[in-house]
């Protein structure tokens, strides 16, 4: 729904669970309730709207999810810029983190947004009624993934919003109990939102599909992802993009390979104070060459830069390594024109993919803040290797198909059939990951994989197995909860 934007009139008014000045408040407006609101379809596509807005705040779950990994560094200016994201870099973060604090509060924020919606869905009768209620479904489903990814067990709320004071009698839900949810949430979405929606931006029976296909992965039901991931594959609209260069420049955007795509709009600024006011994307500037001037790209705050070894992983004459990471070095001796700055832990690499382009002479706002590149939150590609992940690690397994669906997208990687994996087992299924790792890079799956597939303490350093899987619960949190929330382990 890019360069849409609507005021949101007030439903909650908690510090628990929504952020800053974006909340899902309006001071200046009466509290909303049954009686006065949800009384035409109108009322009930408006708060649809601000159930989407806060898919934008996603940008600091993709840029900490490459951080946390093996990926990339924190960078930025020095080591004390932006402290938070420099701990979980060296995995020494505690519940005091600001930016934890933050994915946790935005994404309850999402969930009572969505659940808002769902509380009153029996208010009236429109012939539209059940794709706003599968829609509504998607995006709760979605940040609850974003939740227990991050921070496990939760408190679990169906059908109703968690209101100011009602915290201090809710307990965390074990996780397992929120991805059943996740999964029924899916699965009405699956059956009642349409092929594609009139409206780029909202959530399709496709994306319902992928999303239930990777909560299935990352609970290890291989069979139950391999089922409804094929039926994406085989009957779907997507397919991949034949040229890479193209899927993370602007006119790449919500393309046949994107199945879910979170969109953004450089038409509305922000501020240091309140980041996730912004309607652009906050990460691309954060990602930006520091001081750079030259062609194509424009400056940023160098964090989140690869690593040597991440740019190692890349195979000789793999298409996709210069899409995906830019070599600041190679670009400014082909560039004469360009000059740089170098920040804190420097490597000479950016992630290319979200960095900051040349902008038109019409767009406004902070232009390292307000960026309009959407993020590719499900892209096909991700659906095939999700697909030959799970037939391959099913029982029985199915090496066959999961190799036809790694080599679909290496022979785009490669441009030819010479590079295809032949392997099977647990070769097939290290095959995979490698995949999954440069074909994704820079789009925050990397730490979630390494934890899900067991990998993490031997591949990233600092991180201490039975307690870096998942995150902290903010301490504050805890203290509105009226210390009833037990820390995740090892966590103080």
């Amino acid at each position: 729904m890019k360069n849409i934007t609507i005021k949101i009139l007030a439903v909650i008014a908690t510090s628990l669970f929504v952020a800053c000045s974006d909340d899902f408040v309006d001071v200046e407006s009466q509290v909303i309730n049954s009686e006065n609101y949800f009384n035409t379809e109108q009322d009930y596509q408006d708060a649809l709207i601000g159930a989407y807005d806060i898919l934008q705040s996603t940008y600091l779950n993709v840029m900490l999810g490459e951080i946390a990994s093996d990926n990339t560094l924190a960078g930025g200016e020095s080591a004390n810029d932006v402290i938070g994201i420099q701990e979980v870099d060296d995995m020494v973060h505690t519940s005091s983190n600001q930016q934890l604090r933050d994915i946790f509060g935005w994404m309850f924020g999402g969930v009572n947004r969505a659940n808002y919606i769902l509380e009153f869905q029996d208010k009236i009768d429109f012939a539209n009624k059940p794709v706003v209620l599968a829609e509504a479904r998607f995006l709760r489903a979605y940040y609850y993934f974003e939740l227990v990814k991050w921070f496990g067990d939760v408190p679990l709320a169906v059908d109703k919003r968690i209101l100011f004071g009602e915290e201090i009698s809710i307990d965390r839900t074990p996780k397992a109990q929120v991805y059943a949810q996740i999964e029924t949430d899916l699965l009405f979405a699956v059956n009642n939102l349409p092929v594609i929606q009139s409206q780029v931006g909202r959530a399709t029976k496709g994306a319902a599909q992928a999303l239930l296909g990777k909560a299935y992965l990352y609970q290890n039901k291989f069979t139950e992802a391999a089922t409804v991931l094929e039926d994406l594959i085989t009957t779907g609209p997507y397919d991949l993009v034949a040229d890479y260069n193209t899927i993370f420049e602007h006119a790449g955007e919500n393309n046949i390979e994107s199945v879910f795509e979170v969109q953004y709009t450089e038409l509305e600024g922000a501020s240091f104070d309140c980041l996730q006011c912004s309607e652009g994307n906050i990460a691309v500037g954060f990602n930006g060459i520091r001081e750079y001037v030259g062609p194509l790209f424009t400056s940023g705050f160098s964090f989140n830069v690869p690593t040597q070894e991440v740019v190692n992983a890349f195979e000789a004459d793999d298409n996709r390594k210069d899409v995906a990471i830019l070599d600041i070095v190679q670009w400014a001796s082909d560039n004469a024109s360009v000059t740089y700055g170098t920040g804190y832990e420097h490597t000479g690499y950016f992630n290319r993919k979200y960095i900051p382009r040349l902008r038109g002479p019409n767009a406004t706002g902070d232009r390292n803040l307000t960026n309009p590149n959407n993020y590719r939150a499900i892209r096909f590609a991700d659906v095939l290797l999700m697909a030959a992940e799970a037939n391959n690690r099913a029982i029985p397994s199915n090496d066959l198909k999961a190799q036809s669906y790694l080599n679909r997208v290496r022979r785009r990687a490669f441009g030819d059939l010479l590079h295809d994996v032949v392997l099977t087992g647990a070769a097939l299924t290290d095959a995979i990951y490698a995949e999954r790792r440069v074909e994704l890079v820079g789009e925050g799956h990397r730490f979630f994989d390494l934890v899900r597939t067991g990998k993490a303490a031997t591949e990233i350093t600092g991180f201490t197995a039975g307690k870096n899987e998942v995150f902290p619960i903010p301490l504050i949190e805890i203290k509105l909860a009226g210390n009833r929330w037990s820390q995740n382990p090892n966590y103080n």
